[in-house]
């Protein structure tokens, strides 16, 4: 601990000498808290002019800040005079992209028609891979020269392997395969799930309208590499 300094040792001898110049107390005495009795008794007093002390202070009501009332209408400012203005329902953003060729114009309930002119007739479905057209037989053909159905004893749409070996040798493959299955819809058993999937393709059931209008519009936004569809006519049983 450093001693004190001389100019502090001299300042206390000054003020010991001169002593105090005020005879206050060095610490101010506390208001007492006034109990809320006695403030609603002098509240009451002054009210009725018994009291000459001063009037208590009234608390101010706070006013909310006035907002702006809003727009009747959602355009900033007036409206446009420009001759030129664009209609966004108009809007087509695929309108300058041509639709590819193997795009489905036309299910029928025996076959398709395509925008290149190739039609598929005779009830036989359609494969769509990599921009080519394939006549599709997933069905297989029984002794008696009948086509047996593509469901399962659980009710799902199941077909052999071999119904997708187109898949296997394109390369590069597809990244969806859209399947139609007619004009309705059932699940996809697993197993053929699962072999599609293995090829690296993911696949999505819808009927066969919905297929087609798919196939178009992702066929024409990412590329008939990307897009691929497999579907058979509305007018087919399941048997």
């Amino acid at each position: 601990m450093h001693p004190p300094s001389l100019q502090l040792l001299r300042a206390l001898r000054t003020s010991l000498t001169k002593g105090p110049k005020s005879t206050g107390p060095l610490c101010a005495t506390p208001n007492r808290i006034q109990p809320l009795s006695s403030f609603l008794n002098h509240h009451r007093n002054y009210s009725n002019g018994s009291s000459n002390s001063p009037a208590p202070i009234r608390p101010t009501r706070m006013v909310s800040r006035s907002h702006p009332a809003k727009p009747r209408s959602h355009d900033r400012g007036p409206p446009s005079q420009e001759d030129t203005q664009t209609d966004f329902a108009a809007l087509n953003v695929l309108g300058n992209i041509p639709a590819p060729t193997t795009a489905v114009d036309a299910c029928l309930d025996s076959g398709f028609h395509l925008d290149n002119g190739v039609k598929i007739t005779d009830g036989d479905g359609v494969l769509l891979i990599g921009g080519e057209a394939f006549s599709w037989r997933p069905w297989k053909a029984r002794e008696d020269g009948e086509k047996s159905g593509m469901v399962n004893a659980k009710g799902q749409f199941e077909v052999d392997e071999q119904a997708w070996g187109v898949l296997d040798l394109v390369w590069p493959r597809p990244d969806l395969l859209i399947l139609g299955m007619g004009a309705s819809v059932m699940p996809l058993s697993p197993e053929t799930r699962k072999h599609i999937n293995s090829l690296g393709i993911r696949v999505e059931v819808v009927d066969t309208r919905n297929a087609a209008a798919q196939f178009n519009l992702l066929a024409t936004e990412r590329g008939v590499s990307e897009i691929a569809a497999a579907m058979i006519p509305i007018g087919w049983k399941m048997m």
